[in-house]
């Protein structure tokens, strides 16, 4: 629906105006990019709730070639991605942290952020 930051900067102003929650599904690898959101939604006293999707770099590349072509991301561009991921940190301002995993049977699994995981 958004497609682009201008779209998406729209629609997080309009959230925090009307005081409606929000979700950002989006991959934010630099603390500095998830600030955006988090200093937003604390000055607006939203409860900030971060999810840390933890894969290794092969499960990330394998998942993503699994994807419908116009979904795909190519391999350079995860790479690079996960090259620059810095890993969330409560300091950030986060309320609640966590960690969600696969289970073997296809499952998400969420659990509490304890240290951080890679």
């Amino acid at each position: 629906m958004l497609k682009t930051r201008y779209r998406e900067t729209l629609l997080l102003r309009a959230c925090i105006e009307s005081k409606q929650p929000f979700v950002v599904d989006n991959t934010n690898a630099l603390a500095a990019e998830r600030a955006i959101y988090i200093d937003a939604a604390k000055t607006a006293g939203f409860v900030v709730k971060g999810f840390y999707f933890r894969s290794s770099l092969n499960d990330a590349l394998v998942v993503n070639r699994t994807r419908p072509e116009p979904e795909r991301v190519p391999d350079k561009g995860v790479l690079g991605t996960y090259k620059k991921l810095q890993m969330p940190n409560q300091s950030e301002g986060f309320d609640h942290l966590f960690y969600v995993t696969k289970t073997d049977e296809g499952e998400f699994m969420i659990k509490e952020w304890i240290d951080e995981v890679r």
